[in-house]
């Protein structure tokens, strides 16, 4: 196969160029999450991909169902494009929605601008990047290995950051979509096999509004919320016990990541709204972690007289866990990522949380590879100045070529 490699990989360098313009165009159209209106994206990706004589088949998503999600369109997109008959089904999946940039900016959010070899933008490295790696892939396989048998599809979706049900949920759920294996929109210097989960809550506590001067005449919910507080960050020294063996994984935690209460300076506040995040390592199973922090909710609660408490689930995204099969995906992807960037490619866990997980739950091994640097952090990605380096994104289109044909290689043996 090392004479089709070196062909995918000058394919690739000779359209780079076009590869960068694609990307900057992608970049370009907003797609902030809130509000998600991100049809328009798709409309705008189809487009550019029919231009380069791929068909994106539309599934808009019912509005009913966009809008009780607290966003304002979603249109998924899939391709198909078949290199023969038999073989796998290999799906390639990119989120386009992402969070709104925030300020801070030296570069434009929406310019796609480059500058000493960097792409800027929102969703330049998250995961925007990915729409162009995997479809510049695509389009080396079927100008250089047309023989190969198997089938490529690329799966472009438009709500992980609201979890993903409405992007990969949604095709999988409708049986749009059967994929034998998958590859999702990751960085270039780790394959990742494994993810947290995560449950998110929201705890209203009601206790009884009055004037600050009679503040016996009420039951202050924030000082109820102060022992919740409490009582929940002590739970992170247990949690911190409990070690996960997948390596880039350490272990549990909560957060309280937003609070909301009170109606003035000089009322006792009546209400305090609390909403949690509590990350979960593989090992754990998502339900009975709910159990016990409810439990845990439940006994603060009731050491705080005339306080109720309601729990509202936001989302279970459950961990994404390493399924018989993906061995020789990940295995394929770590060699030639080793191969082209010259530096040992680990295969790890990443203690975020993904779409990906819902491949996982529908049975299809999964790995978490494409255009970007080392860390999150790195590529400041849903910070200011976000960016991707277009070296990153060159090589990391070539790892995924050349990791499809090994794989549709061996599906036609």
């Amino acid at each position: 196969m090392s004479h089709v490699h070196e062909a995918l990989d000058t394919w690739i360098d000779t359209h780079f160029d076009e590869e960068v313009r694609f990307l900057q165009a992608l970049v370009q159209v907003p797609t902030d999450t809130p509000p998600g209106d991100n049809a328009p994206h798709a409309e705008r990706t189809a487009a550019l991909l029919a231009e380069m004589g791929l068909q994106a088949e539309r599934f808009p998503v019912p509005a009913a169902e966009v809008q009780a999600q607290g966003m304002v369109s979603i249109t998924n997109l899939v391709v198909r494009h078949r290199l023969g008959q038999g073989g796998l089904t290999i799906a390639l999946n990119a989120h386009g929605d992402v969070v709104p940039p925030g300020d801070g900016w030296a570069h434009p959010p929406y310019g796609g601008v480059i500058d000493k070899g960097r792409l800027y933008g929102r969703a330049a490295a998250v995961s925007k990047s990915d729409f162009a790696t995997y479809t510049f892939a695509l389009r080396a396989l079927a100008a250089v290995a047309p023989t190969l048998h198997g089938a490529i599809e690329l799966h472009f979706t438009y709500d992980e950051e609201f979890g993903g049900e409405l992007g990969p949920g949604w095709l999988l759920r409708h049986k749009l979509t059967k994929p034998d294996l998958l590859i999702a929109a990751g960085f270039s210097y780790q394959v990742v096999t494994a993810h947290n989960g995560c449950l998110q809550m929201e705890v209203t506590l009601h206790g009884l509004a009055s004037h600050a001067a009679y503040p016996e005449t009420g039951v202050d919910a924030l000082q109820a919320a102060n022992k919740l507080l409490t009582a929940l960050y002590e739970h992170n020294t247990l949690l911190r016990l409990r070690r996960s063996q997948v390596p880039g994984i350490t272990h549990p935690y909560l957060n309280v990541g937003r609070i909301e209460g009170g109606s003035n300076t000089n009322v006792v506040p009546g209400k305090v709204v609390l909403k949690l995040d509590r990350r979960m390592i593989p090992e754990e199973d998502a339900i009975e972690v709910e159990v016990e922090l409810r439990a845990l909710i439940a006994e603060t609660v009731a050491q705080c007289p005339g306080i109720r408490a309601d729990l509202r689930r936001l989302l279970l995204a459950r961990s994404l866990k390493p399924l018989p099969g993906h061995e020789k995906l990940a295995a394929t992807v770590q060699q030639h990522a080793q191969a082209i960037f010259g530096e040992p490619i680990p295969c790890c866990g990443t203690p975020l949380y993904t779409d990906v997980r819902l491949y996982g739950a529908a049975g299809v091994p999964a790995v978490i590879y494409g255009a970007g640097p080392r860390t999150v952090l790195e590529s400041n990605a849903k910070r200011a100045d976000e960016h991707l380096l277009l070296e990153d994104l060159r090589r990391a289109t070539q790892v995924v070529a050349r990791t499809l044909a090994d794989l549709l290689a061996e599906g036609a043996a």
